[in-house]
């Protein structure tokens, strides 16, 4: 935002007015989806929806720990401390929102969240009132994945599903887990536009004739893209996730490069303001939070960052200051769980204020749409009986989020050993992954949850100690090292039948430490160990998909209730406010 010191007071004032604060006064009488309507043009934002078609329960989580710079600061703040920061009264159906305190209580008297059934109603809802020809849907990517249903039709139930919901622009990251033939299949069918500045085809495919959307620039897909609000003109400029080949197989996608890519970033910018004059410059990322809010301080002319990847809800924008400006940066949650509503108003110069909310999809306050309804009632037809098979009963509540650990995760890493007669198992810190109450049935469709992705081989084999030390001592440094640059946005790697010491502060391979097996056998480096696992990145495992393999075990044990939680002790980490 190219403002001056009087413009941005103006600007808080506009946004305090609006309604922005405090958060709670509409919830406490179940208005929450009356906004007022001041300012010029309306985005509305959805991100890492992760194919939830249907409402569902799903948990904040206890620990998104913060250090340096990130310390006591959204998004690493958790419970009390985030309902503090955000003035949320506590008990609230938005305290139930926003943080997993006193989490199945709430659940069960404010119901589910999310459904596109119900997010379609909301969004039309905030469209009509503020007028369809000024305002935009933005979708943040990770939308393509995360169900069976997603799994079997290789992401096209999603794409119509965005279809129907009116999706205007979208970005990505799972959606690079398909072949790159049906990535671009899936970009054809649907009836937005697909942006991503930082994803380029490599010279030598070029080369051979590898499609590109823009030859000369390399661009494999469109960079940016114009919308007309009304009378004004708002540059979407789209930020894929950056380490897609890192984090994902690149054996999918062998022909595209990704990256952060801030320079070309900022020329871009500079590009599209000098040609294009438009109104608004807005990125629509996949970065994750902490490399959004980096990358707000580093470049300039974007007046807001709508941010995904690291499943943050955040209440309100963080105003991040820049050489030239401020730049507002947020991050809409997960699971369909929630719409941002970011309210923009012009002055001569640009943006001069906002108003922002981040609205919880409840599906207990709102209708059903009915089109919508019947589409995703036909679409899992053919699957129904699948998805509804009952494995076990959750003896407690089953949840996945969190740095170190969950529920559901060592649901699966106890599957893992059980049927693998494993000593060890290693699992994913995936963030998405809905949660089960207890007392409910664990059907085939949670498990599905919590584990479709199109590398689900499951793998058997010896591993050292040193090498079991490297694996967490790489995870650990991708999601705590001070250089936000240098994250890539999951949660740690989930464990069975081991246990540490963790320090956060530590330099790469000095944070972990005191490795001992269930039995408090020490973990010797030199030594073997039989370790199962799931979800290579390099070349394809052996083994059956992961999700026969839990519901395998849910089916022999009838009932789920946590023997152990293999979370680590942590050290330095007491008072955090990430911390619960």
């Amino acid at each position: 935002m190219n403002i001056d010191r009087r413009e941005f007071l103006r600007l808080l004032g506009f946004a305090s007015a609006a309604g922005l604060l405090p958060l709670n006064s509409r919830a406490a009488n179940g208005d929450i989806y009356n906004l007022p309507t001041t300012g010029d043009v309306r985005l509305l934002h959805i991100t890492d929806t992760h194919a939830q078609l249907k409402p569902i329960y799903f948990r904040e989580p206890s620990v998104n720990l913060g250090f340096h710079d990130a310390l006591g600061k959204p998004p690493h703040l958790t419970g009390l401390k985030l309902l503090e920061h955000f003035n949320i009264a506590p008990g609230s159906s938005l305290a139930h929102a926003f943080t997993c305190l006193n989490f199945t209580e709430a659940a069960n008297k404010y119901g589910k969240v999310g459904g596109f059934s119900y997010l379609k109603t909301l969004v039309d809802r905030l469209r009509d009132d503020f007028g369809v020809n000024k305002t935009l849907l933005l979708d943040g990517g990770d939308t393509w994945q995360g169900s069976g249903t997603a799994l079997w039709t290789r992401g096209k139930d999603m794409v119509e599903a965005c279809n129907l919901l009116g999706v205007d622009v979208m970005t990505g990251h799972w959606e690079f887990t398909y072949r790159d033939s049906e990535v671009l299949e899936n970009i054809a069918a649907f009836n937005g536009d697909f942006v991503a500045q930082n994803v380029k085809v490599k010279e030598d495919a070029l080369f051979d004739g590898s499609p590109a959307y823009d030859e000369d620039s390399g661009h494999a897909l469109k960079p940016y893209v114009i919308k007309s609000l009304g009378s004004r003109r708002v540059a979407i400029i789209g930020q894929a996730f950056p380490y897609t080949p890192v984090a994902n197989p690149s054996r999918f996608i062998p022909d595209w490069t990704f990256g952060i890519n801030d320079g070309d970033l900022q020329e871009l910018v500079d590009e599209i303001r000098s040609a294009e004059k438009p109104d608004a410059v807005i990125v629509l990322s996949h970065n994750g939070m902490d490399v959004d809010l980096k990358m707000a301080s580093r470049v300039t002319g974007v007046d807001a960052i709508l941010g995904g990847h690291t499943h943050d809800g955040i209440p309100a924008p963080v105003e991040v200051k820049n050489a030239k400006g401020i730049t507002l940066v947020t991050n809409a949650g997960s699971n369909g769980k929630f719409v941002g509503v970011l309210d923009l108003e012009f002055g001569a110069q640009g943006v001069s204020g906002y108003h922002y909310k981040l609205l919880p999809v409840f599906a207990n306050f709102l209708k059903a749409d009915p089109a919508m309804a019947g589409y995703i009632e036909t679409m899992r037809k053919p699957w129904q009986s699948k998805l509804e098979e009952p494995l076990a009963v959750a003896g407690e509540l089953l949840y996945r989020r969190g740095n170190f650990n969950g529920t559901f995760d060592q649901v699966i890493c106890d599957a893992l050993r059980a049927v693998n007669d494993a000593q060890i198992s290693l699992s994913p810190g995936f963030r998405w992954g809905t949660s089960v109450l207890p007392g409910q049935s664990i059907t085939m469709e949670h498990v599905l949850d919590q584990t479709c992705i199109t590398y689900p081989e499951t793998y058997v084999r010896e591993m050292s100690g040193g090498d079991l030390k490297a694996i967490l001592e790489d995870v650990g440094d991708n999601l705590f090292n001070p250089d936000p640059y240098y994250q890539q946005g999951g949660d740690m790697v989930r464990l069975g039948g081991l246990d540490y010491r963790f320090d956060p502060l530590q330099t790469m391979g000095q944070r972990v430490s005191e490795m001992t097996l269930d039995n408090g056998q020490k973990i010797e480096a030199g030594k073997n160990y039989k370790v199962a696992g799931w979800a290579t990145v390099g070349s394809q495992s052996p083994g059956e998909p992961i999700w026969d393999t839990v519901a395998t075990y849910l089916r022999d044990i009838k009932t789920v209730k946590i023997k152990k939680l293999n979370t680590p002790v942590l050290i330095n980490a007491a008072n955090n406010p990430g911390l619960v």
